[in-house]
Protein backbone atom coordinates (compact mmCIF):
# COMPACT_ATOMS: atom_id res chain seq x y z
CA UNK A 1 0.00 0.00 0.00
CA UNK A 2 1.60 3.41 -1.32
CA UNK A 3 1.35 6.07 1.60
CA UNK A 4 0.47 9.97 0.11
CA UNK A 5 1.91 12.92 1.19
CA UNK A 6 -1.10 15.02 2.75
CA UNK A 7 0.57 16.93 4.94
CA UNK A 8 -2.21 18.61 6.34
CA UNK A 9 -3.97 17.01 9.86
CA UNK A 10 -7.05 14.78 8.89
CA UNK A 11 -10.01 14.70 10.83
CA UNK A 12 -13.49 13.16 11.26
CA UNK A 13 -17.28 13.83 11.05
CA UNK A 14 -19.10 11.79 12.75
CA UNK A 15 -22.69 11.40 11.60
CA UNK A 16 -23.94 8.93 14.58
CA UNK A 17 -25.53 6.44 12.45
CA UNK A 18 -28.51 4.94 14.13
CA UNK A 19 -28.49 1.43 12.07
CA UNK A 20 -31.34 0.61 9.61
CA UNK A 21 -32.22 -1.73 11.87
CA UNK A 22 -30.56 -0.49 14.72
CA UNK A 23 -30.61 1.20 17.61
CA UNK A 24 -30.32 5.16 18.67
CA UNK A 25 -28.32 3.18 21.81
CA UNK A 26 -26.30 1.30 19.22
CA UNK A 27 -25.41 4.38 17.41
CA UNK A 28 -24.01 6.54 20.60
CA UNK A 29 -22.09 3.28 21.72
CA UNK A 30 -20.89 3.35 17.76
CA UNK A 31 -19.82 7.11 18.28
CA UNK A 32 -17.44 6.20 21.47
CA UNK A 33 -15.96 3.49 19.21
CA UNK A 34 -15.08 6.00 16.46
CA UNK A 35 -13.97 8.09 18.23
CA UNK A 36 -11.16 5.85 20.25
CA UNK A 37 -10.06 4.18 17.39
CA UNK A 38 -9.51 7.89 15.68
CA UNK A 39 -7.60 8.46 18.85
CA UNK A 40 -5.47 5.15 18.93
CA UNK A 41 -4.61 5.79 14.91
CA UNK A 42 -3.48 9.77 15.05
CA UNK A 43 -6.60 11.89 13.62
CA UNK A 44 -6.60 15.07 15.26
CA UNK A 45 -10.51 15.70 15.97
CA UNK A 46 -13.97 14.02 15.98
CA UNK A 47 -16.56 16.69 15.21
CA UNK A 48 -20.62 15.73 15.74
CA UNK A 49 -23.28 17.89 13.92
CA UNK A 50 -26.59 19.32 15.35
CA UNK A 51 -29.19 18.02 13.44
CA UNK A 52 -33.24 17.66 14.49
CA UNK A 53 -36.26 14.96 13.88
CA UNK A 54 -33.89 12.86 11.26
CA UNK A 55 -34.13 9.65 12.20
CA UNK A 56 -31.11 8.05 11.17
CA UNK A 57 -28.62 10.84 13.24
CA UNK A 58 -28.46 10.82 16.70
CA UNK A 59 -26.26 13.80 17.39
CA UNK A 60 -29.25 15.80 17.99
CA UNK A 61 -27.97 17.16 22.14
CA UNK A 62 -24.17 17.57 20.83
CA UNK A 63 -22.83 18.70 23.82
CA UNK A 64 -24.38 15.77 25.65
CA UNK A 65 -22.59 13.71 23.37
CA UNK A 66 -19.42 15.43 23.10
CA UNK A 67 -19.41 14.89 27.27
CA UNK A 68 -19.83 11.25 26.64
CA UNK A 69 -17.47 10.98 24.63
CA UNK A 70 -15.46 13.29 26.03
CA UNK A 71 -15.84 10.98 29.20
CA UNK A 72 -14.08 7.34 27.69
CA UNK A 73 -11.31 9.29 25.23
CA UNK A 74 -7.92 11.06 26.30
CA UNK A 75 -6.66 13.08 23.93
CA UNK A 76 -8.12 13.59 21.01
CA UNK A 77 -9.75 16.80 20.32
CA UNK A 78 -13.87 16.85 20.24
CA UNK A 79 -16.22 19.49 19.40
CA UNK A 80 -19.08 20.46 17.15
CA UNK A 81 -19.51 20.27 13.57
CA UNK A 82 -21.56 22.06 14.54
CA UNK A 83 -24.09 24.07 16.78
CA UNK A 84 -26.72 25.79 15.09
CA UNK A 85 -26.57 29.38 16.59
CA UNK A 86 -29.80 30.56 16.09
CA UNK A 87 -31.35 27.63 17.55
CA UNK A 88 -29.68 29.05 21.18
CA UNK A 89 -29.19 31.61 23.21
CA UNK A 90 -25.31 32.46 22.75
CA UNK A 91 -24.99 32.29 26.24
CA UNK A 92 -26.77 28.68 26.84
CA UNK A 93 -23.82 27.42 24.46
CA UNK A 94 -21.21 29.35 26.17
CA UNK A 95 -22.35 27.78 29.40
CA UNK A 96 -22.41 23.94 27.71
CA UNK A 97 -18.91 24.32 26.15
CA UNK A 98 -17.41 25.52 28.59
CA UNK A 99 -18.57 23.34 31.24
CA UNK A 100 -16.87 20.80 28.30
CA UNK A 101 -13.60 23.29 28.36
CA UNK A 102 -13.20 22.95 32.25
CA UNK A 103 -14.19 18.83 32.56
CA UNK A 104 -11.70 17.99 29.64
CA UNK A 105 -9.63 21.22 28.94
CA UNK A 106 -7.42 21.61 25.54
CA UNK A 107 -10.20 19.46 23.81
CA UNK A 108 -12.90 20.63 22.98
CA UNK A 109 -13.51 22.74 20.07
CA UNK A 110 -17.00 25.33 18.80
CA UNK A 111 -18.14 24.68 15.13
CA UNK A 112 -21.12 27.32 14.67
CA UNK A 113 -23.81 27.38 12.02
CA UNK A 114 -26.68 29.56 10.80
CA UNK A 115 -28.92 27.11 9.84
CA UNK A 116 -31.66 25.54 11.78
CA UNK A 117 -30.14 22.03 11.06
CA UNK A 118 -34.23 20.46 10.18
CA UNK A 119 -37.20 21.27 8.21
CA UNK A 120 -39.49 23.88 8.71
CA UNK A 121 -42.18 22.04 11.32
CA UNK A 122 -39.22 21.59 13.49
CA UNK A 123 -38.59 24.59 13.52
CA UNK A 124 -41.60 25.88 14.88
CA UNK A 125 -40.81 22.78 17.38
CA UNK A 126 -37.61 24.39 18.51
CA UNK A 127 -39.60 27.39 19.17
CA UNK A 128 -36.45 29.52 17.05
CA UNK A 129 -37.91 32.17 14.88
CA UNK A 130 -36.41 31.88 11.19
CA UNK A 131 -35.77 35.29 11.37
CA UNK A 132 -32.68 34.62 14.04
CA UNK A 133 -30.16 33.96 11.01
CA UNK A 134 -30.03 37.29 10.23
CA UNK A 135 -28.17 38.01 13.88
CA UNK A 136 -25.94 35.38 13.55
CA UNK A 137 -22.94 37.57 12.93
CA UNK A 138 -24.17 39.38 16.32
CA UNK A 139 -24.73 36.18 18.13
CA UNK A 140 -21.09 34.66 16.86
CA UNK A 141 -19.55 37.61 18.94
CA UNK A 142 -21.79 37.79 21.56
CA UNK A 143 -20.94 33.77 22.37
CA UNK A 144 -17.41 34.84 21.41
CA UNK A 145 -17.63 37.40 24.25
CA UNK A 146 -19.04 35.35 27.14
CA UNK A 147 -15.72 32.85 26.20
CA UNK A 148 -13.06 35.26 26.24
CA UNK A 149 -14.85 37.09 29.56
CA UNK A 150 -15.24 39.97 27.95
CA UNK A 151 -19.16 39.73 27.86
CA UNK A 152 -21.29 42.26 25.49
CA UNK A 153 -23.97 42.33 27.74
CA UNK A 154 -23.43 44.44 30.77
CA UNK A 155 -23.33 41.98 34.19
CA UNK A 156 -23.84 39.00 32.29
CA UNK A 157 -21.60 36.39 32.12
CA UNK A 158 -21.41 32.80 31.42
CA UNK A 159 -20.40 30.32 34.31
CA UNK A 160 -18.47 28.09 33.72
CA UNK A 161 -17.57 29.12 30.62
CA UNK A 162 -15.50 32.38 31.34
CA UNK A 163 -12.09 32.97 30.29
CA UNK A 164 -12.16 29.17 28.64
CA UNK A 165 -11.42 31.26 25.49
CA UNK A 166 -12.61 28.29 23.38
CA UNK A 167 -11.26 27.92 20.02
CA UNK A 168 -14.32 28.96 17.66
CA UNK A 169 -14.94 27.56 13.95
CA UNK A 170 -17.17 29.20 11.60
CA UNK A 171 -19.39 26.77 9.41
CA UNK A 172 -20.68 26.74 6.11
CA UNK A 173 -21.58 26.21 2.24
CA UNK A 174 -21.85 29.41 0.96
CA UNK A 175 -19.61 32.27 0.51
CA UNK A 176 -22.07 34.32 3.56
CA UNK A 177 -19.81 31.89 6.33
CA UNK A 178 -16.65 32.55 4.21
CA UNK A 179 -16.99 36.67 4.30
CA UNK A 180 -17.83 36.08 8.21
CA UNK A 181 -14.78 34.13 8.94
CA UNK A 182 -12.92 36.50 7.23
CA UNK A 183 -14.29 39.10 8.47
CA UNK A 184 -13.78 37.82 12.52
CA UNK A 185 -10.14 36.11 11.93
CA UNK A 186 -12.09 32.51 12.71
CA UNK A 187 -11.05 29.42 11.22
CA UNK A 188 -13.41 28.38 8.08
CA UNK A 189 -15.09 24.49 7.93
CA UNK A 190 -16.95 24.11 4.34
CA UNK A 191 -19.18 21.25 4.19
CA UNK A 192 -18.26 20.43 0.33
CA UNK A 193 -19.50 16.50 2.05
CA UNK A 194 -22.73 17.75 0.69
CA UNK A 195 -22.72 21.32 -0.33
CA UNK A 196 -19.89 21.09 -3.12
CA UNK A 197 -21.52 23.75 -5.02
CA UNK A 198 -19.43 27.02 -3.70
CA UNK A 199 -16.63 25.51 -2.03
CA UNK A 200 -13.82 26.94 -4.47
CA UNK A 201 -15.40 30.22 -4.52
CA UNK A 202 -16.06 30.65 -0.62
CA UNK A 203 -12.31 28.97 0.10
CA UNK A 204 -10.92 31.83 -2.51
CA UNK A 205 -12.80 34.73 -1.02
CA UNK A 206 -12.24 33.74 2.82
CA UNK A 207 -8.20 33.64 1.68
CA UNK A 208 -8.39 36.88 -0.04
CA UNK A 209 -10.30 39.15 3.06
CA UNK A 210 -8.85 37.48 6.16
CA UNK A 211 -8.16 40.12 8.70
CA UNK A 212 -5.98 38.34 11.53
CA UNK A 213 -7.29 37.77 15.07
CA UNK A 214 -6.34 37.03 18.43
CA UNK A 215 -7.68 33.31 17.93
CA UNK A 216 -5.93 33.18 14.60
CA UNK A 217 -3.01 34.71 12.21
CA UNK A 218 -3.25 32.78 9.06
CA UNK A 219 -6.24 32.18 7.16
CA UNK A 220 -7.75 28.32 8.13
CA UNK A 221 -9.41 26.07 5.82
CA UNK A 222 -11.12 22.85 7.06
CA UNK A 223 -12.71 21.12 3.70
CA UNK A 224 -14.71 17.54 4.88
CA UNK A 225 -15.28 14.57 2.01
CA UNK A 226 -17.09 11.30 1.83
CA UNK A 227 -14.79 9.01 2.84
CA UNK A 228 -15.65 4.67 2.19
CA UNK A 229 -11.91 3.38 2.31
CA UNK A 230 -12.60 -0.71 2.01
CA UNK A 231 -10.04 -3.78 1.31
CA UNK A 232 -11.71 -4.10 -2.06
CA UNK A 233 -13.02 -1.93 -4.89
CA UNK A 234 -16.47 -3.84 -5.12
CA UNK A 235 -16.89 -3.71 -0.98
CA UNK A 236 -16.39 0.37 -1.48
CA UNK A 237 -18.65 0.43 -4.08
CA UNK A 238 -21.74 -1.72 -2.29
CA UNK A 239 -21.06 0.38 0.95
CA UNK A 240 -21.25 4.15 -0.84
CA UNK A 241 -24.59 3.09 -2.85
CA UNK A 242 -26.35 1.99 0.07
CA UNK A 243 -24.88 5.59 1.11
CA UNK A 244 -26.45 7.06 -1.86
CA UNK A 245 -29.79 5.09 -1.62
CA UNK A 246 -30.13 6.31 2.15
CA UNK A 247 -29.07 9.96 1.38
CA UNK A 248 -31.71 10.17 -1.68
CA UNK A 249 -34.47 8.48 0.53
CA UNK A 250 -33.08 11.76 3.63
CA UNK A 251 -33.71 14.66 0.90
CA UNK A 252 -36.15 13.36 -1.35
CA UNK A 253 -38.90 12.07 1.80
CA UNK A 254 -41.10 14.27 3.57
CA UNK A 255 -42.63 14.45 7.53
CA UNK A 256 -44.77 11.21 7.65
CA UNK A 257 -43.88 10.16 4.43
CA UNK A 258 -40.52 7.76 3.91
CA UNK A 259 -39.77 6.71 0.51
CA UNK A 260 -39.75 3.38 0.24
CA UNK A 261 -37.46 0.95 -1.75
CA UNK A 262 -39.24 1.01 -4.79
CA UNK A 263 -39.40 4.78 -4.78
CA UNK A 264 -35.92 5.11 -3.94
CA UNK A 265 -35.15 2.89 -6.92
CA UNK A 266 -37.54 5.02 -9.19
CA UNK A 267 -35.69 7.99 -8.11
CA UNK A 268 -32.27 7.37 -8.62
CA UNK A 269 -33.48 5.73 -11.83
CA UNK A 270 -34.80 9.75 -12.52
CA UNK A 271 -33.12 13.01 -13.79
CA UNK A 272 -33.25 13.37 -10.12
CA UNK A 273 -29.98 11.25 -9.31
CA UNK A 274 -28.20 13.93 -10.83
CA UNK A 275 -29.21 15.87 -7.83
CA UNK A 276 -28.19 13.60 -5.64
CA UNK A 277 -24.54 13.03 -7.06
CA UNK A 278 -23.96 16.36 -7.54
CA UNK A 279 -24.45 16.91 -3.38
CA UNK A 280 -22.28 13.81 -2.92
CA UNK A 281 -20.25 14.83 -6.03
CA UNK A 282 -16.48 14.71 -3.11
CA UNK A 283 -16.24 11.28 -2.12
CA UNK A 284 -13.18 8.73 -1.86
CA UNK A 285 -14.65 5.62 -2.70
CA UNK A 286 -12.57 2.18 -2.84
CA UNK A 287 -9.07 0.72 -2.10
CA UNK A 288 -6.79 2.76 0.69
CA UNK A 289 -4.72 3.74 -2.76
CA UNK A 290 -7.59 4.88 -4.72
CA UNK A 291 -8.50 6.66 -1.47
CA UNK A 292 -5.21 8.43 -0.91
CA UNK A 293 -5.34 9.69 -4.30
CA UNK A 294 -8.32 11.04 -4.61
CA UNK A 295 -7.66 12.64 -0.64
CA UNK A 296 -4.34 14.58 -1.93
CA UNK A 297 -6.27 16.01 -5.40
CA UNK A 298 -8.85 17.10 -2.94
CA UNK A 299 -6.68 18.66 -0.28
CA UNK A 300 -4.97 20.63 -3.37
CA UNK A 301 -8.02 21.31 -5.18
CA UNK A 302 -9.13 23.21 -2.05
CA UNK A 303 -6.07 24.21 -0.72
CA UNK A 304 -6.65 22.89 2.45
CA UNK A 305 -5.33 23.18 5.98
CA UNK A 306 -7.05 20.48 7.14
CA UNK A 307 -9.30 17.43 5.81
CA UNK A 308 -12.43 16.11 7.59
CA UNK A 309 -13.78 12.69 6.59
CA UNK A 310 -16.85 11.54 6.78
CA UNK A 311 -16.64 7.68 6.95
CA UNK A 312 -19.99 6.42 5.23
CA UNK A 313 -19.63 2.71 5.42
CA UNK A 314 -22.90 1.00 6.23
CA UNK A 315 -21.67 -0.92 9.49
CA UNK A 316 -19.58 -0.20 12.42
CA UNK A 317 -16.74 -2.44 11.26
CA UNK A 318 -16.57 -0.81 7.89
CA UNK A 319 -16.28 3.01 9.02
CA UNK A 320 -13.55 1.21 12.23
CA UNK A 321 -11.82 -0.28 9.30
CA UNK A 322 -12.36 2.96 6.46
CA UNK A 323 -10.62 4.67 9.76
CA UNK A 324 -8.10 2.61 9.82
CA UNK A 325 -7.14 2.56 5.95
CA UNK A 326 -7.27 5.93 5.51
CA UNK A 327 -4.62 6.57 8.37
CA UNK A 328 -2.16 4.24 7.34
CA UNK A 329 -2.16 5.19 3.56
CA UNK A 330 -2.15 8.96 4.84
CA UNK A 331 0.57 8.34 7.05
CA UNK A 332 -0.68 9.49 10.23
CA UNK A 333 1.20 8.97 13.84
CA UNK A 334 -0.87 6.46 15.91
CA UNK A 335 -1.05 7.23 19.68
CA UNK A 336 0.54 4.21 20.53
CA UNK A 337 3.50 4.64 18.58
Amino acid sequence: MDRVSLSVPVSVLDLAQVPSEGTVAEALQATVEVARRAEELGYERVWYAEHHNMSRIASSATAVLIAHVAAHTERIRLGAGGVMLPNHAPLVIAEQFGTLAELHPGRIDLGLGRAPGSDQATTLALRRDPASAETFPQDVLELQGYLKGETRIRHVNAIPGRGTDIPLYVLGSSVFGAQLAAALGLPYAFASHFAPQLLEQAVALYRERFEPSAQLDRPYVIAAVNVVAADSDDEARRDFEHRRREFARGIFSRPGHRLDDAQVDALLASPQAGHVDEMLRYSAVGTPDRVGDYLEEFRALTDADELITAHQARTLAGRLRSLELVAEVAGLRSAKA
